[in-house]
Order: C-alpha cells, then structure tokens, then sequence
C-alpha cells in the first residue's frame, strides 16, 4: 500500500473531524477490508476522522438506525460531523466529497451513483451530516428492526428539519463510483415482516429517535486493522416487545 499522508496534526487536514459511524453485525471479512480501505481514503483526502465500529451484540434484531444513534450519542466531543456509512460500500473515486457538509446533509452515495439503489428519496449507503443537524432531526427513528426502510424514514426526518439533502455534482463514474462487498448468497437480509411491521414501516415516528434510544455499552475497544486505528463499541440495544414486537426473531 501506498504511504500516508502527513499526520493529523498538520494544518492543511483544516479545523474539522469526522465521526464515521459504521452499524455492524457478524461481517467480519468486510470490516477487514473496509477498515483499512476507508482510513486511507480518508487520509489521502486530509479528512480528520475517527471509525467507530458500532457492533450490535444482544440477541434482537438488526437496528442499524439505532445503532447509529447509539454511535453518535458515544462518539466524543472532538468529532464534528458524522458519516452514516455502509461496511459494505468502498468510495472508488477519489473525486467523492467527505468533507464538512456545512450547507446540510450531503449524500455521497446518491441513486445516480449508488450500484444498486436509484430511486429519488434514497439517502441510504453514505450520509454526511453536522452533529447539529443530526440532532435538529432527533436522530433516526429506533422502530425498524430488520433489514430496510430506516433511512426512508429518515429522508421526512430531513425534510420536515427544514433540511435540503446535496448531493455529488462532476461525478462522471457513475454505477462503478462505488464497490459493493455484499454477497447475498451469503449474507442473506432479515427481510422478514411481523406482526404490524409491514404497516409499521411506512409511517413517520414523531415520537422518538436520540431522545429515547435505550442502550448499554458492554464494551468499547481500541484496535487497528492492518494499521488503521477503530474503535468498536459492542452494543446491547433494548427493546419494548408491547410497543416493537417484530424485534424479535420468534
């Protein structure tokens, strides 16, 4: 690999840092390539930043909205903006801008861009946003446990904060901007549907988000991977099975 550039430490990488939140279950052969990946796309770019791999360890569904509420709440006060990001997406053009989205959220991985998602509203995959912004929106919703629907949801979020989602402009790569890991062969998604789940989905929670997110920490690691530093935070999410009983597997 390539040598990195300058520290941190040095003034052209400019005032702000990045908290990259990353939601996660079970896929470690792709937080071994992601990690190391997006750490030096990172710092080629000059972007201040800090991985925080928010490992989901109770025996509830998968939450990633959750989680990446669990994420911002824990990720410190030297971090100024987040990115919502995939393990399974790799930015392959170096022309993608992760830089501090001042204006508002700015999607990287936009439908015209994104391998397989291109409808209008999508904001899934990687969203930047100023933790100020983040907050206006009080965070994500903590309904939707199981694969999908989360980051629709959070699109209204958006809108109804007064919010206008940016996205890339002179990105000429289109779908080969990004490279997706996933094998759905063998990370089958919990699609399931229970109970009210399937009505569930298409509302907007105007109750809860950061405000209501119930969580322990069981742990909090420092680590590298092939020389990039993480932190991994193994994450007990709670449920209330009368107000969400499709959180769990039964």
């Amino acid at each position: 690999p390539a040598p990195l550039p300058p520290a941190e430490d040095e003034p052209s990488w400019g005032p702000h840092r990045l908290a990259l939140l990353v939601p996660f279950r079970e896929r470690f052969e792709e937080l071994l390539a992601f990690v190391p990946y997006i750490h030096r796309f990172l710092s080629k770019k000059r972007i201040r930043h800090h991985i925080f791999i928010l490992n989901q360890v109770d025996h509830f569904r998968f939450n990633r909205a959750s989680l990446i509420n669990v994420g911002f709440l824990e990720s410190g006060n030297d971090t100024d903006y987040i990115a919502m990001h995939d393990v399974d997406l790799l930015p392959l053009n170096e022309h993608l801008d992760y830089s501090f989205p001042e204006a508002g959220p700015f999607h990287v991985a936009s439908p015209e861009l994104h391998p397989l998602y291109h409808y209008k509203t999508y904001v899934g995959g990687i969203l930047l946003l100023t933790k100020q912004h983040y907050e206006l929106c009080n965070g994500m919703s903590n309904r939707f446990w199981g694969w999908g629907r989360e980051d629709d949801e959070f699109y209204r979020r958006i809108k109804g904060a007064g919010l206008q989602v940016r996205r890339p402009s002179g990105i000429t790569t289109g779908y080969e901007t990004f490279q997706h890991l996933h094998d759905p062969a063998w990370r089958k998604r919990d699609q399931k549907r229970i109970a009210a789940q399937k009505q569930e989905q298409f509302k907007v929670d105007r109750e809860g988000g950061l405000n209501n997110v119930r969580y322990q920490i069981e742990s909090r690691t420092d680590l590298s991977v092939a020389g990039a530093p993480c932190t991994v935070l193994n994450i007990l999410l709670d449920c209330d099975t009368n107000e969400t009983p499709w959180c769990t597997f039964g």
